[in-house]
């Protein structure tokens, strides 16, 4: 047993690899085009499966669509992660919005702000 790399870890790897392909080859879902999976861990009796996703587009409309795709797809993702794992209970899926993204933007739009008042005015001008 590699205490390293645990089996909820390997299986929520899995998990995250056939949650994306079906995204991208078999789901015609408009309110999931444009959405990836971020992460997916699991519990550690492997009964549950909690996705994270990002979307593109922005707004909490966006991601509430996504949400209501992951839910009305979500037996078809079960199905599928069962027959594709063959474990002995297929984990239950809960889908929840990854906001790192969103942080991670936000921040860099504040660095770029920041290096624009550093450089001072472009236009040659001072400022007293």
């Amino acid at each position: 047993m590699n205490k390293d790399y645990p089996r909820s870890a390997r299986i929520g790897t899995q998990i995250q690899a056939i949650v994306s392909e079906v995204l991208i080859k078999k789901t015609k879902d408009p309110r999931l085009s444009g959405v990836s999976i971020t992460d997916v861990k699991m519990n550690a009796d492997l009964s549950c499966a909690y996705v994270y996703f990002a979307v593109t587009g922005t707004g909490d409309k966006r991601i509430k669509e996504a949400l209501n795709g992951f839910k009305s797809a979500k037996g078809f993702f079960k199905k599928t992660i069962g027959n594709e794992l063959k474990l002995r209970y297929t984990p239950e899926l809960k889908f929840y919005y990854d906001s790192v993204l969103d942080s991670g933007q936000k921040m860099d739009e504040l660095l770029k702000s920041l290096k624009k008042e550093e450089d001072g005015p472009e236009n040659g001008e001072d400022n007293f």
